[in-house]
């Protein structure tokens, strides 16, 4: 086998990340190391440290940075805590339904953020469907859930625990049943059995689930502005407060390196951490798990009420808010904020459908997210196959290279982008834009196509070839046909994430070039109009039928398979 064919392969999209995301963190890392801050001025300067030093020294940073990492722990617990009974629900479910039980997970997790964080604001607030709830049972009413840390915790578990439940997933439908088998005969009941089998053998994906979650938290501000009230602050609004409100990219960018280093260092010591109790991956023998014989009594007793109660919180979280949103676009109410239903209207649609209020915002989305997957299919191809056929030294330390968008702030990458394009002006912010949407969607678009090279059947291309089919030929008529439905739900995977995309895209838009979402996360900071739901509720929909058509070619829980 020829060496040179994975390097060749492997080469488009490494120089992708290089000048799309490697270039933006290394002007990131400069901006950091300026003195004072100069919104068009060069990108070399004598260096300084002031920056660092201003936030290592000052109360009010220090304060900052600390909540932003009590709000990454505390989303990460819950989200951890709701997972796993729905993660181990899903492992355990026949096979025929599993797929379609995967839509509960995926509708959120490619419905955008905004959406979901306006359908918890409906949950939440004082005439929302909880104080409803509690109404009825003649306890509350709650008027202070919304625009608080509790309310910031709860839409950002929303947001980020299908992350943590697809973690869990994959360890645990790949438990082998012999396991089970073996802990029942030995009289074991369910619950100890999660305890002493299940849990231990899912702390690999705990553990990426975990950190994927806490590095998210950490560096999101979407969730934090609409639900905190401007009462709970992150490192990640401070980002874009700094660079966008005060134009001073230094200090953004210092902090968007500071949080990063707390991302890895919180990376380093759970990796640490949970490697202790992870011997067996290694090979060496292991201690058992003792469950002492009156805590198995409560286990057995607790356990599975326990799970089943929150099973129905986890469901009812990733659903509720969505539903809440699509009945919210039919109530008569003046602002989209007012959750009690005052009467059935259609006039939110018809400002939508008919006037055409939101038209241009989605075709700016549509265009941007096609642009962006047709990039990403296409220097992800070749990477698939470097990959999956043609292995060759330091494919390890490239794949790291190529996942790292996942591990880094997002923001940090828009600060220098931006930087870029203020000094490199003939650039359209269009093609600004696209280039970072195909870096924040990569990731998961190589996965799926790696998955999709590793299962086709080696043995058909070798039958063509000893027909004697060229390679061209072979390709066009035997692999790209088997590859369709890879690319298919690659395709429409990263639709969906480009479509949706705020975080990063709000630190690059103009007057012109204003997507849908952060559009409507625009608003949401003002007097949100109801027409916010309306739109939602047809992205709502959009993402149900695009999964329902995904579904007919590819399975919905080998989507984000290992």
């Amino acid at each position: 086998m020829k060496r040179w064919i994975g390097p060749v392969l492997s080469l488009p999209v490494t120089a992708w990340l290089l000048l799309a995301f490697a270039a933006p963190m290394g002007v990131v890392v400069l901006l950091s190391l300026h003195e004072y801050p100069s919104p068009f001025g060069p990108v070399f300067q004598k260096p300084s440290l002031v920056q660092f030093t201003t936030i290592l020294s000052d109360p009010f940073y220090l304060s900052i940075i600390a909540e932003t990492v009590a709000l990454g722990l505390a989303v990460t617990a819950v989200s951890a805590l709701l997972a796993y009974p729905l993660a181990y629900w899903l492992a355990r479910m026949p096979s025929k339904w599993r797929a379609l039980s995967f839509a509960l997970i995926l509708i959120p997790l490619l419905t955008n953020v905004v959406v979901r964080s306006l359908g918890i604001i409906l949950l939440l607030a004082p005439k929302g469907l909880l104080n409803t709830a509690a109404g009825w049972i003649g306890i509350g009413p709650f008027n202070h859930m919304l625009f608080t840390h509790g309310a910031v915790i709860v839409a950002l578990a929303q947001v980020f625990m299908p992350f943590m439940v697809l973690a869990l997933y994959d360890n645990l439908q790949n438990t082998s049943p012999r396991i089970h088998e073996a802990a029942e005969s030995l009289g074991a009941s369910p619950a100890i059995r999660f305890l002493t089998v299940d849990f231990p053998l899912s702390l690999p994906g705990l553990r990426s689930g975990i950190l994927v979650v806490f590095l998210m938290t950490t560096t999101s501000y979407v969730s934090a502005t609409l639900l905190g009230g401007k009462k709970v602050w992150t490192i990640g609004m401070l980002v874009m407060n700094e660079a966008i409100s005060n134009l001073n990219a230094t200090m953004a960018s210092a902090l968007s390196l500071v949080m990063t280093v707390v991302g890895l260092f919180f990376i380093a010591l759970t990796t640490l951490a949970l490697n202790r109790f992870m011997l067996w991956r290694k090979g060496t023998p292991s201690t058992p798990w003792n469950v002492p014989p009156l805590l198995a009594i409560l286990i057995e007793r607790v356990g599975p009420l326990l799970s089943r109660l929150l099973l129905a919180m986890a469901v009812g979280l990733l659903i509720l808010p969505l539903v809440l949103v699509i009945i919210q676009s039919f109530n008569d109410v003046p602002l989209a904020t007012a959750a009690g239903f005052k009467g059935f209207t259609l006039e939110w649609y018809r400002r939508v459908l008919v006037d055409g209020d939101y038209t241009a915002n989605f075709i700016i989305s549509v265009k941007l997210a096609l642009v962006s997957v047709a990039c990403a299919i296409a220097l992800a191809l070749p990477a698939g196959f470097a990959l999956a056929r043609y292995p060759f030294a330091g494919r390890t330390a490239l794949l790291a290279f190529w996942m790292l968008p996942l591990s880094l702030p997002g923001i940090a990458i828009a600060v220098g982008m931006l930087k870029l394009l203020q000094i490199y002006i003939m650039i359209p912010p269009f093609i600004g834009l696209a280039a970072i949407h195909v870096v924040v969607i990569l990731p998961f678009v190589i996965t799926l196509l790696t998955t999709s090279v590793l299962s086709l059947d080696y043995s058909l291309e070798e039958a063509a070839a000893s027909l004697g089919a060229s390679h061209v030929r072979r390709f066009i008529t035997v692999t790209l046909p088997g590859l369709m439905p890879g690319i298919f739900a690659a395709s429409l995977v990263g639709f969906l994430m480009s479509f949706g995309e705020v975080t990063v895209t709000a630190f690059l838009t103009t007057a012109r070039l204003t997507t849908l979402p952060v559009r409507i996360y625009s608003e949401a900071n003002f007097a949100l109009e109801p027409t916010a739901h309306s739109i939602s509720a047809i992205l709502i929909v959009m993402t149900t039928l695009a999964l329902a058509l995904l579904g007919r070619f590819v399975r919905l829980d080998r989507l984000y398979s290992r």
